[in-house]
């Protein structure tokens, strides 16, 4: 077993240099488990995918991962888009009519989801105030 230094409360690093007593080894079960948790955070992240332009298929696709509630996030990764191509596609400003086609599929690979999925309009909520509320001040 090699030995653990600490250099910081952020990063663990394993001493190739010198074996470790039994009695370090119980003490630095911690540390160790320090070491693995901050190489989760070093890992490279996999390249984005090339830019393009979404597809009907895409947007179908993007219903229905609307629908199983993935994250808006994860799909604009996945698709390597801008969100504000994503909420096109739920306003149905492009590709209107996928939101059909989309239902059908999504009954057809989630039988089981149908009756649990809201599967309402995308709604824009607006944060700048109310068109009458200068109307309070007359």
């Amino acid at each position: 077993m090699r030995g653990v230094r600490n250099f910081s409360h952020q990063i663990a690093f394993i001493d190739t240099d010198r074996e470790v007593p039994v009695s370090e080894v119980k003490a630095g079960v911690d540390r160790v488990s320090l070491y693995v948790m901050t190489l989760a955070f070093f890992t490279v992240p996999a390249p984005l995918p090339a830019s393009r332009p979404l597809t009907e298929a895409d947007a179908v696709d993007i219903w229905i991962a609307r629908w199983l509630r993935i994250r808006r996030s994860d799909l604009v990764r996945r698709y390597g888009c801008d969100p504000r191509r994503l909420y096109e596609i739920w306003e149905e400003v492009r590709f209107a009519g996928t939101r059909d086609k989309a239902l059908e599929v999504f009954a057809a690979r989630y039988p089981s989801l149908i009756d649990r999925v809201d599967y309402g309009p995308h709604r824009r909520i607006s944060h700048g105030p109310h068109a009458d509320q200068l109307a309070l001040f007359d």
